[in-house]
């Protein structure tokens, strides 16, 4: 049988650290400290630990030229873990499962470190707010408490007194949407949103407003968000709680012809994904349209192949359409949000995504903003919410 390394793997030295009364007692400070290697391989998704004989062993193999199994020297029972955790790749049939998602990986043409960082910090089953209940962190007040003072709010470089002093100038009306646009956590959630302004925003936003066509197969869009290479490889999925006129469900939206694909109906009631896509923040959850925005990172990447900045610039992309939504939405008179604090796993899932080609980076969501503050929101000019007057 043929064999080659898988073709990105990094190895972490890990060190773990435990309190042990009895070394306590005999005189030591208490603690046992146990290292290892792990590996993080982002084909597979999951870390495995390995010993120094197959991490020797995972040193000598090529990702790329294929060698017979007999003709490695080393442990033997070393190369069968490997194989058998798939961060060696064999030939034969037993290993098809690894060696399909290995080839997967490599056809998409990730940068090694962006792949790794991609694949380790997608959450499953991860609560955003009982982790800051866990911690004691929900309010500013708390976090400075915990966390003690942040870095400065505003940084200065060089002489104060040498700070050249610009011009304000008059504000325009577009100065007066900017300074509306506020993440809102307070829906109405029992107000329908018409449908023809669900239509207005997502035009705005996702369209493709025109296009350059190279060849048959090679077209490059223009929407109103900036994207690397013009390849706009975000997708919008969407899932739909109150809209006029259109059943509560999953969607994807077509962007060169302005529609919606409906999706299969999930397992789960819509508001318990929900709760689930955004790590349990409810106050998101409530939105009446909340958009996944999913790369596709194999269009990304076409042109991008192995690019150490292809990852970085469609994180951008994301902010720039989550900044175009707000604008849109504010215009409208709606509340918008974006968060990263996502469960990405049950999400492909619902959706049917490979993580490996595309694959969930952030949600947003708008709607009708609630008539009361609830979840506090920051406003601090009171653009948004009236600031009373104290008697």
């Amino acid at each position: 049988m043929r064999i080659r390394r898988c073709k990105v793997v990094y190895l972490e030295p890990r060190e773990a650290v435990e309190f042990d009364l009895g070394t306590l007692l005999k005189g030591g400070n208490g603690l046992i400290r146990e290292r290892r290697w792990v590996a993080l391989a982002p084909h597979l998704g999951e870390e495995i630990e390995v010993d120094a004989a197959e991490r020797e062993l995972l040193g000598m193999l090529s990702p790329d030229e294929w060698v017979d199994s007999n003709q490695v020297s080393g442990e033997a029972s070393a190369l069968k873990e490997l194989l058998k955790s798939g961060l060696v790749i064999g030939s034969g049939k037993a290993h098809i499962a690894h060696r399909e998602r290995d080839e997967a990986l490599r056809e998409v043409y990730w940068h090694p470190l962006a792949a790794t960082l991609h694949t380790f910090t997608r959450w499953q089953e991860a609560d955003a707010v009982q982790a800051m209940q866990d911690t004691g962190t929900e309010t500013a007040s708390e976090l400075r408490q915990v966390l003690g003072a942040p870095p400065v709010e505003a940084m200065g470089r060089g002489d104060e007194g040498q700070r050249i002093p610009l011009p304000r100038t008059a504000r325009t009306d577009f100065d007066h949407l900017l300074a509306r646009r506020a993440t809102c956590r307070n829906f109405d959630a029992d107000r329908p949103l018409p449908y023809a302004l669900f239509a207005q925003l997502i035009e705005r936003v996702f369209s493709a407003q025109s296009h350059v066509r190279v060849s048959d197969d090679t077209v490059f869009l223009k929407k109103t968000s900036p994207s690397g290479g013009g390849l706009h490889p975000v997708e919008a999925y969407l899932i739909v709680q109150n809209v006029e006129g259109l059943a509560p469900g999953l969607y994807h939206y077509h962007s060169t012809t302005h529609a919606l694909e409906p999706l299969p109906w999930p397992e789960q009631p819509l508001r318990d994904l929900a709760m689930q896509a955004v790590a349990q923040q409810d106050w998101f959850a409530n939105a009446h349209v909340m958009v996944l925005m999913a790369p596709r990172y194999d269009r990304s990447f076409w042109k991008y192949r192995n690019h150490a900045k292809a990852y970085r610039a469609i994180t951008l992309e994301a902010g720039h359409l989550s900044q175009t939504l707000y604008l849109s939405a504010t215009e409208a008179g709606l509340g918008a949000y974006i968060t990263c604090a996502i469960n990405e796993v049950p999400l492909e899932q619902v959706f049917g995504l490979n993580p490996i080609s595309e694959g969930a980076l952030a949600i947003c969501g708008f709607g009708w903003r609630g008539e009361e503050m609830v979840t506090m929101e920051l406003d601090p000019a009171g653009e948004v919410w009236r600031i009373e007057e104290s008697s």
